[in-house]
């Protein structure tokens, strides 16, 4: 006799960003997944209760989240959805974007982003190119990728509008309160991405507090970042992987684990 694994508690956390749209604090990454494994993947995480998909046009893999999206029966308007423009594409943004759109197959995304900055004027064109998308109801909000303030500061004298999330590299290997302070003093929320690389999982403090509470220490790192109102989006191509990352509303950290984690990078 076989018994259906527990359903994980999925946190129901959303931050309302600048504009008004709702992204949910947990999503499910796709970097590096591609092919057959995109679809299962992606169709994996939509089962587990993700209701948050990112992907890029660089990932070459829209079309696998799109497919996995289409056939999971989730309506559309609950799943919260993601693409990202390289800077390569800059004075083609809305010919990539009408081709992420195809490949995903919607008529608008969630989240439409510059993926990394170019040189130059490339990233205030860009952002002129990306209002317009918005405004045309192509993407319901706008934001960056691998910014730092000054480059915030930069699209936002452009346009007279600050971008409405910028996606960075995020873990308690990488935390800087600073750096989460300008971001909030501009109204630009955080998003984290490879939170579990770089030596996180196996990191002395984290696994000690996830032996104590009983956790692994992905669901840790996810949820410091939920306690701290940073997007995470995990990523995982093992179905029970996807469940367990997902399985992190059962719990809470307090302020001294907050604490220590924090200063695991020791900035």
């Amino acid at each position: 006799m076989t018994h259906e694994p527990a359903a994980p508690q999925l946190p129901r956390q959303t931050l309302t960003l600048s504009g008004g749209a709702d992204i949910p604090l947990l999503g499910f990454g796709t970097w590096q997944i591609t092919g057959d494994d995109a679809v299962r993947a992606t169709s994996a995480a939509l089962e587990a209760g993700y209701r948050h998909l990112d992907t890029a046009t660089v990932y070459g893999n829209e079309a696998e989240v799109g497919r996995a999206l289409a056939e999971s029966g989730v309506p559309r308007d609950e799943v919260f959805v993601t693409t990202k423009c390289p800077p390569d594409d800059a004075g083609n943004e809305l010919d990539t974007l009408h081709r992420s759109l195809e490949l995903l197959q919607l008529d608008h995304v969630d989240l439409w982003l510059i993926h990394w900055p170019g040189a130059g004027s490339v990233n205030a064109d860009m952002w002129r190119a990306f209002v317009k998308a918005r405004e045309a109801g192509l993407a319901r909000a706008i934001g960056v990728s691998n910014f730092d303030a000054e480059l915030l500061d930069e699209v936002t004298e452009a346009t007279g509008e600050a971008p409405a999330i910028n996606q960075v590299r995020w873990s308690p290997l990488l935390f800087d309160a600073t750096v989460l302070a300008e971001h909030r003093a501009r109204g630009v929320a955080v998003e984290g991405y490879s939170a579990l690389r770089g030596g996180t999982l196996e990191h002395p403090a984290i696994t000690a507090i996830a032996d104590r509470v009983g956790r692994t220490p992905a669901q840790v790192i996810i949820r410091w970042h939920l306690q701290h109102e940073v997007v995470v989006i995990p990523k995982s191509v093992d179905a029970e992987r996807i469940r367990s990352n997902a399985d992190v509303a059962g719990f809470s950290l307090g302020d001294e684990d907050m604490a220590a984690l924090d200063a695991v990078g020791g900035r």
